[in-house]
């Protein structure tokens, strides 16, 4: 009891010694912090912090803490189906809105759907089908209240792209069909699977920056590929590339085109732009079964199982980016995972019913959300108005032109070219607008695949950059101030004499340790020419502010001990400044505190300049 007291006493006593040295600059000798060491942890119990924060940061089985068990399934089947949660505060009003939504956004996908179906090369009723199951799945399932659900451009371009390339539509159409609902399938798989099990990180490895390079190209393709339908061309290119579809284009011009065809689709996108606002006989009926359809055995099951992993990818990621654009702009949060687990699901069903991948679409939730859309209930308005076009109007379908099926596509499609983004994407990263450019001219210019490829690929490498090239600066003192900042942003920053201050702004691991111990060796023998040059005291210290570094492996502190033995043979001293949790202990792990020694590990820049170099600091 007594030697708790002491302890109290002895705590009580230091805080008062820091808040007066706090108060007074001049008394910073009389107690110079150190730097804590955390606790040992158990290894158990760091490993389940680790994995609980990659693969359950937010914490889902919160809600289900001290809950009875009737309680906790009630909450169960609420996470697995949102509108049993929300539905209970649902009301009149409400309704009245989604109603609207539902029916606006059913107006525009009519069409769209129709027009899509042909990227895709299927039959019109399938894009139909496409949003009348999968939108009500969703609706149960999903916790967006904006998205709007249904087949859109970019993935049944690449989706026809891909499948064509495996079965030829025009002479295997019953094949080619078994294979898109195959892919469709496993579509749903890919995305249920990485839902389910909280890997829904991966899909942040496509930036935002590939995407709009991405969808511009595919907008281009798509627009280009419309030509053949536009001018009426019978004979066209099966490649999407624009070489290819140029060629086709102009290889038709003396003899190919048809005049009458051009008035009509020209005439009608004139409508379409300005107003804002079909080809062959349209099945009548809802979506029949196609269980029987979907290959789980033969040659055809892997191709499926490959097409459809690629293409739920794609659509995951636009579905995830639009669901979190409208859940910021009305301040609600959005379950990724969960969003996953939905749109999976509603694609494994509506493989079974006919239908294609379904996703969020950009054009059609924007429109949702313009037209007050208050909860996922317009998705349920949208499939009730698709079912009874379905039924009942399909027929009027019948004798719509070829020219303006594609003035339809043609519009819906030129929005996604988004010059704005690309603007600001230029501003603010031109390494990022590098990765735009990479993932525009590879849809464009080779194929959608490939393009994707690139997008990817440059996005991996930005990260491999920034990891193994990891920034560093030289720090000065602020006049007035004992806070030590990058004398590139603080030009009026002053370096002490005969002291180097370097900042490592990353994680110190093997793909960087010996750039980052080069880097600062390199800034040290720049320092010392410039202070012969200048006829200035030599470099006596190197300061190692380590406030940015949150984590250090084995390679990491082999490049320390290499950096410390290099300043030994030129008679400097090492000195580390506001080491981490995690650094700091695995530097006393290591033994290399004992190396530089304890007294040479400060809590600031500021108290290990003062404590290492009084006089130089009051010259400062």
């Amino acid at each position: 009891m007594g030697h708790s007291t002491d302890e109290k006493h002895e705590k009580k006593e230091m805080d008062t010694r820091s808040l007066s040295s706090s108060r007074h600059p001049s008394l910073n000798m009389a107690y110079i912090h150190k730097v804590g060491v955390p606790p040992k942890q158990n290894l158990f119990k760091e490993f389940k912090a680790t994995v609980k924060e990659t693969f359950f940061s937010d914490d889902p089985l919160r809600p289900f803490k001290d809950q009875s068990g009737s309680r906790k399934f009630i909450l169960g089947i609420q996470a697995i189906f949102p509108i049993f949660e929300w539905g209970r505060r649902y009301n009149l009003t409400k309704f009245r809105g989604d109603l609207i939504a539902g029916l606006t956004i059913a107006s525009l996908c009519i069409p769209q759907d129709i027009g899509y179906a042909k990227l895709a090369n299927l039959a019109p009723q399938y894009g139909l089908y496409s949003s009348f199951v999968p939108p009500l799945i969703y609706a149960f399932m999903g916790s967006s209240r904006d998205i709007a659900i249904g087949p859109v451009a970019v993935v049944s371009l690449l989706l026809g792209t891909l499948l064509q390339n495996e079965i030829d539509p025009t002479t295997n159409p019953t094949e080619y069909r078994r294979l898109a609902f195959t892919a469709t399938f496993f579509a749903g798989i890919t995305q249920a699977t990485l839902g389910f099990f909280r890997l829904g990180f991966l899909i942040d490895f496509l930036s935002h920056a590939a995407i709009v390079g991405f969808m511009g190209g595919a907008a281009i393709t798509i627009a280009l590929q419309q030509l053949k339908g536009f001018l009426g061309i019978r004979k066209f290119t099966k490649k999407a590339d624009i070489i290819s579809v140029m060629h086709s284009v102009w290889g038709s011009v003396n003899h190919g085109w048809n005049w009458q065809t051009i008035v009509i689709g020209a005439t009608f996108l004139s409508f379409l732009l300005f107003a804002k606002h079909i080809v062959k006989h349209i099945e009548k009926g809802i979506n029949p079964s196609s269980v029987n359809e979907i290959y789980f055995h033969g040659e055809y099951l892997g191709k499926g199982f490959r097409i459809g992993m690629v293409a739920g990818m794609v659509a995951l990621t636009e579905a995830i980016a639009i669901g979190r654009t409208f859940a910021s702009m009305k301040d609600y949060q959005l379950d990724g995972n969960k969003e996953m687990v939905a749109l999976g699901a509603m694609n494994i069903v509506g493989s079974m019913t006919s239908c294609y991948v379904a996703t969020g679409s950009f054009s059609r939730s924007a429109v949702n959300y313009m037209a007050g859309c208050q909860t996922a209930v317009s998705n349920i308005v949208m499939s009730c108005v698709v079912i009874l076009t379905l039924e009942f109007i399909t027929p009027l379908f019948k004798y719509t032109p070829n020219a303006i099926l594609s003035a339809i596509i043609i519009s819906a499609v030129i929005n996604l070219i988004d010059f704005q983004a690309a603007i600001l994407i230029w501003k603010i990263d031109k390494f990022d607008f590098v990765a735009c450019l990479g993932a525009f001219f590879g849809v464009i210019f080779l194929s959608v695949e490939i393009g994707l490829l690139i997008a990817v690929s440059i996005s991996f490498a930005k990260i491999l950059l920034q990891v193994t090239r990891p920034r560093t600066a030289i720090l000065g003192k602020i006049p007035g101030t004992t806070v030590y900042r990058n004398l590139q942003q603080y030009p009026d920053a002053t370096k002490v004499p005969g002291v180097l201050i370097v900042r490592i702004d990353s994680a110190i691991y093997f793909s960087n340790s010996n750039y980052v111990k080069e880097r600062i060796l390199r800034w040290l023998t720049d320092e010392e020419e410039q202070k012969k040059v200048d006829y200035q005291p030599r470099i006596q210290i190197l300061i190692v502010e380590m406030s940015p570094v949150t984590d250090i492996d084995t390679s990491g502190i082999h490049a320390l001990e290499e950096l410390y033995r290099s300043l030994q043979k030129r008679d400097l001293q090492l000195i580390l400044a506001n080491p981490g949790p995690v650094v700091i202990d695995k530097l006393h792990a290591s033994n290399f505190t004992n190396v530089i020694g304890e007294d040479k590990i400060f809590l600031t820049v500021a108290d290990a300049v003062s404590s290492c170099s009084p006089k130089l600091v009051e010259e400062a």
